[in-house]
């Protein structure tokens, strides 16, 4: 059995694709193998017509930004908030032995971090491991998007946070991803968040793309039509929601 099997996605600059599906149906590994944490084993993956099958993650790094469902994972936490966003606003770029952190960013950087309405333009010299979940989450995404990438992955972003903080991140989301009219897929396991975001929503089962919906076809969806919809594609009945929201 494959993780992924026969998928061919186009993807058109601008377009917020939500990804849902049951537990092991491929979303994460979808993400994976185009941020190149692994290779396919065949096909080929392009971004702005530029073949990145062989290039390594750290390459691909140059086109792609990702916010992974640990807060953990986006910051480094024994430097400032400062140091994190100036490490951000030089990905993919080449660093010479010059201070890190330049002073006509700061100001940059407080500015940006005011968009976030929690308060830490004040704290621009706090270390980020002092940070709470969602403030760190909310960080990460600001720096994930400091400088605009070709496509930004969402890994279940929210997944670790309390019901206040993940509308909080869901809501900042929405506004830099419409603000930047970044090219975005968005992995949930929240039926009501893939209808209500992004321009397109696609369900994977066991590798495959099941279902691919868009324009009025997506925004007339309904949770009850989406579990409709799942059902018709398999020809079959689940016994529990549950498996298909996981």
């Amino acid at each position: 059995m494959f993780a992924l099997n026969d998928i061919s996605l186009q993807i058109d600059e601008g377009d917020f694709i939500t990804v849902i599906g049951s537990n092991g149906a491929g979303k994460s590994t979808l993400l994976n193998c185009i941020a190149g944490s692994f290779f396919p084993d065949s096909g080929s993956i392009r971004i702005n017509n530029c073949d990145v099958t062989a290039w390594p993650e750290y390459k691909r790094a140059k086109f792609i930004s990702r916010v992974f469902q640990d807060p953990l994972l986006g910051t480094c936490p024994s430097a400032t908030i400062q140091q994190n966003m100036a490490l951000a606003i030089r990905r993919g770029k080449k660093r010479g032995l010059a201070p890190g952190v330049k002073a006509k960013d700061k100001e940059i950087f407080r500015e940006k971090l005011k968009h976030l309405g929690l308060g830490l333009e004040e704290r621009v010299m706090d270390i980020v491991g002092l940070l709470s979940g969602g403030q760190r989450q909310a960080l990460t995404m600001l720096m994930a998007t400091m400088l605009k990438p070709e496509v930004l992955l969402l890994d279940e972003h929210i997944a670790a946070l309390d019901p206040k903080t993940a509308t909080q991140i869901l809501n900042l989301t929405r506004d830099i991803v419409r603000e930047q009219n970044l090219t975005t897929l968005m992995i949930t396991h929240n039926m009501k968040h893939a209808i209500a975001f992004g321009n397109r929503l696609i369900m994977l089962h066991q590798g495959k793309i099941i279902l691919d919906l868009k324009g009025k076809e997506k925004e007339n969806l309904t949770v009850e039509d989406l579990l409709t919809q799942f059902y018709k594609s398999q020809g079959e009945e689940l016994a529990n929601d549950s498996l298909l929201l996981g």
